[in-house]
């Protein structure tokens, strides 16, 4: 829920229940003053009767109230004079003042006065109190709760207009790429956004430092490291050339595999470096998956029937969007993995298949697999699936998985790991926004 929402119901909240205590309040405080008036109303009825010139005579005169809204009662020494039709045959003995009690089968508020020999006792149904309090309190409080949509609907303005900068802020953020870090440029008054402007610019700042030296120290020292490395090769082939003696010729060999080890990882490191999405994004035109799958298969042929491993490509051919270079790198890197891990007589295949949201690459391979801990740490920088004592033996720099995770970001794609059912791992790759070919 918005903070907009929260608040707005908060405030609204806020006021029904002060509404419903003030309704509760004023109906106490209505009740109360009600009554006093209506008693002394009952007085100055009980005045009027009580000097009313009436004599006594055989029949007392009787009053039709059918809606018992008063009742009265005229007594002398004991004679009723007049009374209510319903009260005339009933002599009500109460003291004199004020009571509450059953009369005529409903609850009444009883006043009794004397003078000399009369009596006069005046009852008035205490319905009729509770009646005027509820038409006092509603006639004050109706519209007070009428105003309530009224105020829900200012609270939300106003609530939204206090919160705007804020909103703006939030879709400024919403709005920024991810590798943009320059400062917000918006000169607020509101003391509570200022801090935070001020934070968030420091923090771009830092970030931006902190991305650059990352982006491009292992660019840089890869890049300086090939020279040196490439003279090493030459160093070590000419040497090599010139010995005789085995046991030198099997050191220099060694020496070799290590330098090559190492172009390797400078290659890496090199795109690594490179495979930015802002880079590549702009470039992209029309690629063919099975085109550039077959282009990868036949460079590395040479390992696969090295290790005498059965290889095929499976599926109907899709076009996606992209750029060949991070598009060989992916699959190459993919499918390098597939060759090291699995064993000799393996098997490995390819599939190009559609899913419900666009087309899957996928690759399965009959290795070893990899476990669910395995799967979660794959993607992390120089991590490699049982280091260099993995059964295959075979060297890498941990890389490669982590160049798989840029490219997918630049396509916006997905990848899943799953065991496979050759008996080793299922890599598949989804792309969304692709045409079949």
């Amino acid at each position: 829920m918005s903070i907009r929402k929260r608040l707005t119901l908060i405030l609204l909240s806020m006021m029904v229940l002060t509404c419903f205590l003030a309704l509760v309040k004023g109906y106490q405080k209505s009740m109360h003053h009600g009554e006093s008036l209506l008693d002394d109303e009952l007085k100055i009825v009980a005045g009027v009767l009580i000097e009313q010139p009436l004599a006594l005579s055989t029949d007392a005169v009787q009053v039709n109230n059918n809606s018992a809204q008063l009742l009265y009662q005229i007594w002398q020494n004991n004679s009723l004079l007049s009374g209510s039709s319903s009260l005339t045959n009933n002599q009500i003995s109460f003291s004199e003042g004020f009571q509450t009690a059953n009369v005529a089968g409903q609850r009444m508020r009883v006043f009794v006065m004397s003078k000399n020999s009369r009596k006069v006792i005046v009852a008035e149904p205490m319905a009729k109190r509770f009646e005027l309090a509820e038409a006092v309190i509603l006639s004050a409080m109706l519209p007070m709760l009428w105003a309530v949509p009224l105020l829900a609907i200012f609270i939300s303005f106003f609530v939204k207009y206090a919160l705007a900068p804020l909103t703006r802020l939030s879709k400024q953020l919403a709005s920024r790429q991810a590798n943009d870090f320059t400062p917000i440029n918006w000169q607020v008054t509101d003391e509570e956004i200022k801090p935070v402007i001020n934070r968030l610019n420091d923090l771009f700042k830092r970030v931006e430092t902190a991305y650059l030296r990352e982006r491009f120290f292992a660019s840089d020292a890869a890049h300086e490291l090939r020279t040196p490395l490439s003279s090493l090769k030459i160093n070590v082939h000419n040497l090599a050339n010139k010995q005789s003696n085995l046991q030198d010729h099997q050191e220099l060999q060694a020496m070799s595999q290590g330098i090559n080890r190492l172009s390797n990882i400078v290659e890496q490191m090199l795109i690594l470096g490179r495979t930015q999405p802002e880079q590549w994004q702009r470039q992209f035109s029309e690629q063919s998956l099975l085109t550039i799958t077959q282009q990868v298969v036949s460079e590395q042929y040479d390992k696969i029937d090295e290790k005498n491993q059965t290889i095929s490509l499976e599926g109907d051919d899709f076009v996606i969007n992209g750029d060949e270079f991070t598009l060989t790198t992916l699959i190459a890197n993919l499918l390098s993995n597939a060759i090291k891990y699995t064993p000799d007589n393996g098997q490995i295949i390819i599939k190009l298949v559609p899913s419900n949201d666009g087309f899957s690459w996928q690759i399965d391979d009959s290795g070893a697999g990899m476990t669910e801990e395995q799967k979660e740490r794959i993607f992390n920088r120089f991590y490699r699936v049982g280091g260099d004592q993995h059964p295959s033996g075979e060297q890498g720099a941990g890389l490669g998985m982590a160049i798989v995770q840029h490219i997918i970001a630049i396509y916006g794609a997905s990848i899943h790991l799953a065991n496979s059912p050759l008996g080793g791992l299922t890599v598949k790759v989804t792309f969304t926004g692709v045409k079949s070919d």
